[in-house]
């Protein structure tokens, strides 16, 4: 850990679960390595974390929650009979940083996505009239969802305060302005193909929303995340595993923005083609947007379940380092959101 983090109090900041030496695995890190889910799994559960409700807890009923986790150490999610179990691994995972047993601040829980990208994304695939209307809406959507991947990431290397501002605000300014490119390639030459004015716009996003993932969690690969055995006990920090890990989740990303983007442009397509469009064109944009949340609803836990929230790696393809300091054949690494 850093020098700064070493000055903390023993736990400031953090809720029960792990500090110390010795101490206890992760709940939220157990549970994902002990519940091998398959996709189908996965998608259930996240949409039970992404209930909306899971913003607006207080940091007592987290607490508690944690505190009946830590004290039931073989519960799981198969513990039907126990509602409080299940109530507390759901508030616990949707709300606590496995990586550093913190609490995940109210708008960049993963439940934050939807509410706060959604509207973003509609206005950013609006048609150009002007640049500067175009500017509020792309520098809002790629502002959020650069926070919300350095807070979601990983979290098990040294990182100071100032060196997440700093890459934070570069990587902001840059997609920004990639965003923004092609929208002032329209406006300047014109462009009005349904290719070039729906769905070129369409893929250039989905593509920055990739790169944002990449670049807003560059330190990652650079310097290597935490791998650790089924028991929670760090192996070493691998930069291949860092790699794997920003790899699998701007796929993810690329998967939701896309298809969030494409369908409605698709369903508009047709829209404006049939005689309720030429008799009520307001409603085409009430179309879009409903059709924008309504896909974007189902894709935010599809993207999140595509790959395991704490990922395997074999420990052959890890660096050589690592591999002579354990017999384990696989080891975890927490991918992040």
């Amino acid at each position: 850990r850093s020098p700064e983090e070493e000055e903390e109090a023993p736990g400031a900041g953090r809720l029960p679960g792990c500090s110390g030496a010795a101490a206890r695995m992760e709940p939220n890190v157990r549970f994902w390595i002990t519940e091998r889910q398959s996709f189908i799994q996965r998608f259930l559960q996240w949409t039970e974390l992404l209930d909306p409700t899971n913003l607006v807890l207080s940091i007592e009923k987290i607490e508690k929650s944690r505190q009946l986790l830590l004290t039931n150490e073989d519960a799981s999610r198969g513990d039907l009979e126990d509602k409080r179990i299940q109530e507390a691994w759901k508030r616990s995972l949707s709300t606590v940083h496995p990586d550093n047993s913190r609490l995940i601040p109210g708008p960049f829980r993963p439940a934050a996505l939807l509410p706060f990208t959604a509207p973003t994304l509609f206005l950013s695939m609006l048609p150009v009239k002007s640049l500067k209307s175009m500017i509020l809406p792309q520098a809002s959507f790629y502002t959020y969802s650069t926070a919300f991947n350095i807070v979601n990431g990983n979290a098990s290397y040294d990182r100071r305060a100032h060196e997440s501002l700093l890459l934070g605000a570069g990587v902001i300014v840059s997609s920004t302005f990639l965003g923004l490119f092609p929208r002032l390639l329209q406006v300047r030459l014109s462009m009005n193909s349904v290719l070039s004015r729906n769905f070129i716009p369409v893929i250039i996003l989905a593509q920055l929303s990739g790169m944002n993932v990449i670049a807003s969690r560059s330190l990652e690969p650079m310097r290597g995340i935490e791998v650790m055995d089924k028991e929670g006990n760090v192996i070493g920090y691998s930069r291949k595993a860092g790699t794997k890990a920003v790899k699998d989740t701007a796929t993810s990303r690329v998967v939701l923005f896309g298809t969030s983007a494409f369908i409605p442009e698709v369903f508009a397509y047709f829209f404006k083609r049939t005689q309720f469009f030429l008799q009520n064109p307001w409603s085409l944009w009430t179309l879009k947007l409903s059709c924008t949340v309504l896909v974007m609803g189902l894709m935010v836990p599809v993207s999140f379940s595509v790959f395991p929230q704490i990922g395997r790696i074999q420990c052959s393809e890890l660096e050589k380092e690592i591999q002579s300091a354990t017999e384990e054949t696989e080891l975890f690494y927490n991918r992040g959101v």
